[in-house]
């Protein structure tokens, strides 16, 4: 799967290996990824398109529009919060 904005990654290598980010834009073979909370929208993190390992799930624009919003669904992700039963 290719990456694009919006798409859920993770993180392969570095500090941050096996975390969860939103890619918020792509340049070449970098990509610009944000998690809502250290890195937010204004401040993205660059990482190598090659470091990361895409999910299945891609966010729409309206998702994008607020950090507490890309928190809120990267928790689950992170495993800071569970899923409802229905859900799982």
């Amino acid at each position: 799967m290719l990456l694009k904005k919006g798409i859920i990654v993770r993180s392969k290598k570095g500090h941050d290996k096996g975390r969860f980010y939103v890619v918020s834009d792509i340049s070449g073979s970098t990509a610009y990824i944000i998690d809502g909370a250290v890195r937010t929208a204004s401040s993205p993190k660059k990482k190598n398109v090659l470091h990361l390992a895409p999910a299945r799930t891609v966010l729409s624009e309206a998702q994008l529009g607020s950090d507490s919003e890309i928190r809120r669904i990267l928790a689950v992700f992170n495993g800071r919060v569970a899923l409802p039963k229905e859900v799982k």
